[in-house]
């Protein structure tokens, strides 16, 4: 439906709602990737954009009249000084009605940035005077704040540029962007914890088909292992109090306004027991919200 407000003393007719996302994070996270995968989907994209312009930025895009209805801007310490005001901007832009805002954080680990930066050879923002490390880490602390005020966080410390686009389109291709979108993540414990998950469940605990022999080459999609970690009474109870709070989590996400949630299901090496376990809870949950399933570390026992 068609809205009219009053916007810098002009009544404007804004068409729909604007979604207006934020991409900032580590410098050598990818936001250069981000950014030109958005603009593959018809974002309007803006880089480097100084914090304190963000709600005029805004007040202009709801004076196109629905024109733009997909907004991009890039805010990091490229900025300088004005990167200070992002916390003050992003309150801001609760003012604007019609502004739909989400803040996607880029994140890597230090031993990542660093091989990076000295593939490319670039200098890092804030290792004028210092060494690579400590810029990062100085850097690191800065974001602090602003990564808590995240909607989204991806880690791309193994990720390449084309699975991090992949990832990108993934979740900012779908037309309906107000859906609740749940994804199931696998992994292995011994491989790290996964930084992106919101919630992490830890399936250790339940018997481990590795121990049977003719199971052991096998992974979790596998009927054959499915059934047998399905079947014990520890797993069935498991689910039954996990589904339960799911159940009552995922609405009242929904209803903050989350458009993305991972759940991040870890066994030891992340093939048997938290693939079924997550497979399960995709099925399971995919009459409540669009879902989808990774299994980030299945195949490398392989």
């Amino acid at each position: 439906m068609n809205k009219v407000t009053l916007i810098g003393g002009w009544f404007v007719k804004v068409e729909r709602e604007i979604n207006f996302l934020i991409i900032t994070g580590m410098s050598g996270a990818g936001k250069t990737v981000a950014i030109q995968s958005l603009e593959d989907l018809g974002f309007f994209i803006v880089d480097n954009l100084p914090a304190q312009l963000i709600p005029k930025f805004a007040e202009l895009i709801e004076q196109s009249g629905g024109k733009v209805g997909k907004v991009a801007v890039v805010v990091d310490l490229r900025g300088r000084e004005f990167f200070d005001s992002l916390i003050e901007s992003l309150d801001g832009l609760a003012e604007h009605p019609h502004i739909h805002y989400q803040v996607l954080f880029l994140d890597a680990s230090d031993q990542t940035l660093v091989r990076r930066y000295k593939e490319t050879r670039r200098r890092h923002p804030l290792s004028m005077r210092g060494s690579l490390l400590s810029g990062i880490q100085q850097e690191r602390r800065m974001l602090e704040e602003v990564k808590g005020r995240a909607h989204q966080i991806i880690d791309t410390s193994q990720l390449t540029p084309a699975q991090l686009k992949e990832k990108i389109v993934s979740r900012f291709s779908n037309e309906e962007q107000n859906r609740l979108t749940v994804t199931f993540m696998s992994f292995g414990f011994k491989y790290g914890v996964p930084i992106d998950a919101d919630l992490l469940f830890d399936v250790r605990f339940l018997p481990n088909p590795h121990y049977v022999e003719s199971l052991k080459p096998f992974t979790g999609k596998e009927p054959e292992v499915y059934e047998y970690v399905l079947k014990w009474a520890e797993t069935k109870q498991f689910l039954n109090k996990l589904v339960d709070l799911l159940t009552f989590l995922l609405p009242h996400y929904h209803r903050e306004g989350k458009t993305q949630l991972v759940v991040g299901i870890g066994c030891t090496g992340g093939k048997h027991r938290s693939v079924a376990i997550a497979e399960y809870l995709k099925t399971h949950f995919e009459e409540h919200a669009f879902t989808r399933v990774n299994h980030r570390d299945w195949e490398k026992d392989r």
